[in-house]
This record gives structure tokens, C-alpha cells and sequence, in this order.
């Protein structure tokens, strides 16, 4: 229901008091046909919110892949069907939508496949750098390409950042406040900048310690020091900030348990999809 809602939402932004174009233009007896085809390789994402977005205005879907699911340029990945006014006011909100979650899903992919690629068991993630009101669609997507969600929102789990430090304390006294005041159902994860802030945190008692916009070779050390120091099996190690396609494999030596990644939410490339309708004759 809370998606059916937003989605609700997307439609009222566009249509706001009716499709002037459309209503001029078009027989509201007219009723047509269509088909979606995406125009690049891609991996779909989006496709059971396009059939509630077509539901929603009367209209029918009949998807032709699944969400998931890698396909090459010029596929058909969803036929539609309805009144042409009911199918025109909802083109522009759900190729958006399928657009923009295939190209969140295909960029989380093409990391995953480059961990694949690199016989790594690390885990690619996204962060909770995601556009206003788009966070569930944009880290389902993210999960559809192969990632992990990490946080969905704020009481998911203790993430300690450096403002925090700022205006708490140090790493040890953040960490001891924080399992005293939160329940102990809930990880606790800190951010790091240096290799003696990882041990502190580790030492500390953190659940998961995030090696923040270190360079391969810093995150290498931070890792040797949590072995020799025998506390690399108390933590999971996660790396964030300044990681692209072309430096990843050099993160992915280090041995991290995770890298987490907030350009394939929040600007990952839209996918080039088109919706071609036809008009069906009176008989049909």
C-alpha cells in the first residue's frame, strides 16, 4: 500500500489537474496497445512498478522479462494495454521510473561483476546517498543488480560518521555510549580515516568499522594492523568514498568484507527506454 501511494504521488506531480494535450487531442473511447523497449544493454529494474502505475490509471501490463534480469539493446521488456488518454498520462512517470531503476541496478552490476571477475567474496553496497522520496525504488534496484541495501533508514543501525565524533566524543566513548542506549538487536558501525583509528574502533568493541575515503594502500595497512593486532575476526571491514569501476579491483585485493558505493543511486545513468503505442480498431 505505502507503494501504490507513492506511486500515486508520481502521477499527481505530473498530471497535476489533467493532460491538456491528451484530452484535446485524443477520443476517450480510443483505446490502444504498446510496447516498452529498452534501448541499451541494461539489467531491468522497475517492471512490478510499472504494472502498478498502469493499474492505478485502469490500464493493463504484461512484463516480457523479469526485474533482474540482464538484457541486450533493442528488447521488448513490457507490453501495455488500456484507454490511449489513460496510457499517454502515464508514459513519461513510468519510463522515469523503469529508466532510472534499470540504470541504478545495471551500474550495481557492473561492480558486482567486476568483484565476480576478481574471485571476490566482497560484497558491493549502495548508501543512503539516494534522491528524495526514490530510497525504497532506488535501493530495490540496487539489490535486483546483485548489491546490498546496507541502511534503508536511520533505525536500521548505529553508524557512527565524524560529525558525530565531533560533537559525542572519541571512537572508545561513542561506542561504549552507543551499546549501553541501543538495543543490542542493532549493529554497530563506525567510520574510520586512519589505520590506528580502525584498531581504537575494533578495540572498542564496533560490530563493523568503515574505513573511510582511504586510498588502497592505507586500507591495506589497516588490515595488516588488525591482523597482527588478532582483531581482524572480531569486525566486518567496509570501504566508502572516491571508489569508481576503475580503481575497485585495487580495493577488492585488500580484502574488505564490503565496499559501498553512493554514485549508483544517486547518479547512475538513466537507462534509454522508449513506449511505442498503437491504436487499436474499434473490433479489438
Amino acid at each position: 500500500m505505502l507503494i501504490e501511494d507513492a506511486l500515486r504521488r508520481f502521477l499527481d506531480e505530473d498530471i497535476g489537474h489533467g493532460d491538456i494535450t491528451t484530452d484535446a487531442l485524443v477520443d476517450p473511447a480510443a483505446k490502444a496497445t504498446g510496447t516498452v523497449i529498452c534501448k541499451e544493454r541494461a539489467v531491468v529494474a522497475g517492471l512490478s512498478e510499472s504494472i502498478i502505475l498502469l493499474k492505478l490509471l485502469g490500464c493493463e501490463g504484461k512484463p516480457r522479462v523479469r526485474d533482474g534480469q540482464e538484457v541486450p539493446a533493442g528488447t521488448i521488456v513490457l507490453e501495455v494495454r488500456g484507454f490511449g488518454r489513460a496510457l499517454l498520462k502515464v508514459e513519461r512517470v513510468l519510463l522515469n521510473l523503469l529508466s532510472h531503476m534499470s540504470g541504478v541496478a545495471t551500474a550495481t552490476g557492473e561492480l558486482v561483476d567486476i568483484a565476480k571477475k576478481n574471485r571476490s567474496s566482497t560484497r558491493i553496497a549502495c548508501t543512503r546517498k539516494t534522491l528524495p522520496g526514490l530510497r525504497f525504488f532506488e535501493k530495490k534496484a540496487v539489490e535486483l543488480g546483485g548489491g546490498d541495501t546496507h541502511r534503508l533508514r536511520l533505525d536500521d543501525a548505529v553508524l557512527i560518521k565524524d560529525n558525530h565524533l565531533e560533537l559525542a566524543g572519541s571512537i572508545t566513548e561513542s561506542v561504549r555510549k552507543a551499546k549501553t542506549k541501543v538495543s543490542f538487536t542493532k549493529k554497530i558501525e563506525i567510520e574510520t580515516t586512519s589505520p590506528d583509528q580502525t584498531v581504537e574502533a575494533a578495540l572498542a568493541g564496533a560490530d563493523i568499522v568503515l574505513l573511510d575515503n582511504m586510498t588502497p594502500q592505507d586500507v591495506k595497512k589497516s588490515m595488516n594492523l588488525l591482523e597482527a593486532k588478532k582483531l581482524r575476526d572480531n569486525v566486518l571491514v567496509e570501504v566508502s568514498g572516491g571508489i569508481t569501476k576503475k580503481n575497485l579491483a585495487s580495493y577488492l585485493k585488500t580484502g574488505v568484507d564490503v565496499i559501498s558505493v553512493g554514485w549508483i543511486t544517486h547518479s547512475a545513468d538513466a537507462i534509454d527506454m522508449s513506449m511505442k503505442l498503437h491504436r487499436l480498431k474499434k473490433r479489438d
